[in-house]
């Protein structure tokens, strides 16, 4: 019989599966403390730009670099073998729903659809018969466990 999910290997428990709730977000905790600290960097390295001072709340700039920086760390990672750090040790991957390249607009739609949902659309998974959230509905692409 074939499957819809491509090869799937048996001799490891879970490998191909749709991630659960936990994973994800142990995922996404493990990459948030991450980013902290790479935003931090970012922070330091524009400090100069701003005569030394602190960036007051909702600067227009420096929001949207933070935000062009978060886009791009997990669009990187997305689409360069579809994990991000705490992906790869939690052992998730991201994969277009399609066979091809992971393209950068589901990395917007993804996001997106994450922020205006506030990660509740996360629990949708648990609903879903392919155990698939709000953000792979919307950005065409499902987490599987890798092992």
């Amino acid at each position: 019989m074939k499957s819809n999910t491509g090869p799937v290997e048996h001799s490891v428990p879970g490998r191909g599966e749709g991630a659960g709730v936990f994973r994800r977000f142990a995922a996404f905790l493990y990459d948030a403390f991450l980013l902290a600290g790479l935003l931090f960097a970012v922070t330091a390295l524009v400090l100069p730009l701003n005569a030394g001072h602190a960036f007051r709340p909702g600067h227009p700039a420096y929001s949207a670099l933070l935000a062009l920086f978060i886009f791009l760390y997990f669009g990187w990672f997305w689409s360069h073998g579809g994990q991000t750090p705490g992906m790869r040790a939690w052992r998730i991957r991201l994969c277009p729903e399609k066979p091809g390249p992971f393209r950068w607009y589901q990395v917007a739609v993804r996001l997106l659809t994450g922020i205006l949902t506030l990660g509740l659309g996360t629990f949708w998974v648990w609903f879903d018969v392919q155990r698939r959230t709000l953000q792979d509905i919307a950005s065409r692409t499902k987490v599987r466990r890798v092992g």
